[in-house]
């Protein structure tokens, strides 16, 4: 059954009928109902709010201003609960008044970058996709030489790339990598095609701060090396992304583009809508692809003759922002609890 805002509706106002009527007498009361209803992975009102992306566009503030109410009231139960049973009285011969006292704490949540990349790479995992780590301090080869840059090229300058060892003539030059795509080139030198995997993690450059840019963010690079792979295979996994990501009315467009590690090469943008914008939205590039380059696959010794394969490369900050309505990428950062405990 497909979802509609009056279903969505209907099952908050059953939840909201059992919230009421909880009976929360002990610990393991408590714990099976944050379980039930607000749990990260499980959690009934979870659950709803992944069902948002579904509805149609004009139906999806509605869907998100009941839910929200809806996990307040669940909440604050919760936390109603909790005082109570500090405040009722306890019997101290139960307890061990040896062991370290404990202070009430805040009921944590997990982070939105944490929940776009988790979501982000649930959806690879499922298309076949495997997970790859690298470190995050590089050397030049892998960071740029061996991804076709050329030693000319402005990436390599102080004003994208942060260096933390000066220029020698001796040693390779040391610096937080720009991107994840070293993590490929490692992926390939230590084995043989055919490779299908994303490589998550933290990536550092250079740049103003501004309410779209960051000089610390978090990218997912892909990449599919085998013999027969073509620019279809790239524009439909990436469409397939989108539609689960987004939602399947999502609104997207190619738009052909240069890297040195990819040709021919291209991005894609996300229609970001915006009430007040007077367009109604924009777009918003959200990642770059394009099929290897043949001197990336020579680089770590695969024949380009024989072997094809593509590469995309995202951040996730930008579809964290479109997917929970962020107007400000500086947000993620400051540890706001105010911004923080909406999620």
């Amino acid at each position: 059954m497909g979802t509609s805002l009056e279903r969505l509706i209907a099952t908050t106002e059953e939840l909201s009928t059992e919230i009421l009527r909880a009976q929360l007498d002990t610990p393991s009361d408590i714990e099976a109902f944050r379980i039930r209803f607000i749990g990260q992975k499980r959690g009934l009102i979870t659950q709803l709010f992944k069902q948002i992306p579904r509805l149609p566009k004009e139906d999806r503030r509605t869907a998100g201003q009941v839910l929200n109410a809806l996990r307040k009231k669940a909440q604050a139960t919760l936390d109603s609960a909790h005082q109570k049973s500090v405040s009722d009285p306890v019997n101290l011969s139960e307890i061990d008044l040896t062991l370290p006292g404990r202070k009430n704490q805040w009921t944590g949540s997990r982070h939105p970058i944490t929940l776009a990349l988790s979501r982000i790479t649930d959806i690879f995992h499922r298309m076949g996709f495997t997970i790859a780590e690298g470190p995050e301090m590089e050397d030049d080869w892998h960071n740029f030489t061996a991804l076709n840059f050329p030693e000319d090229h402005p990436a390599r300058d102080m004003q994208d790339t942060l260096f933390i060892d000066e220029k020698s003539p001796d040693q390779p030059r040391i610096m937080m990598r720009t991107h994840t795509s070293p993590v490929q080139i490692r992926t390939m030198m230590a084995g043989e095609p055919p490779f299908r995997l994303i490589a998550p993690g933290r990536v550092y450059r250079n740049e103003a701060i501004t309410y779209k840019s960051y000089c610390l963010f978090h990218q997912v690079e892909g990449l599919v090396v085998d013999e027969g792979i073509t620019m279809a295979d790239l524009k439909d996994t990436l469409y397939r992304f989108a539609r689960a990501f987004f939602g399947e009315d999502v609104k997207l467009r190619y738009r052909s583009s240069f890297f040195p590690f990819t040709e021919p090469s291209a991005e894609l943008d996300i229609w970001w809508n915006l009430p007040d914008h007077p367009d109604g939205g924009r777009w918003m590039e959200i990642l770059g692809s394009g099929m290897v380059h043949p001197n990336v696959l020579e680089a770590v010794g695969l024949d380009p003759e024989r072997y094809t394969g593509y590469a995309f490369g995202m951040g996730v900050e930008r579809p964290a922002m479109l997917r929970y309505d962020i107007k400000d990428i500086r947000l993620f950062y400051e540890n706001d609890v105010r911004f923080l405990a909406q999620f």
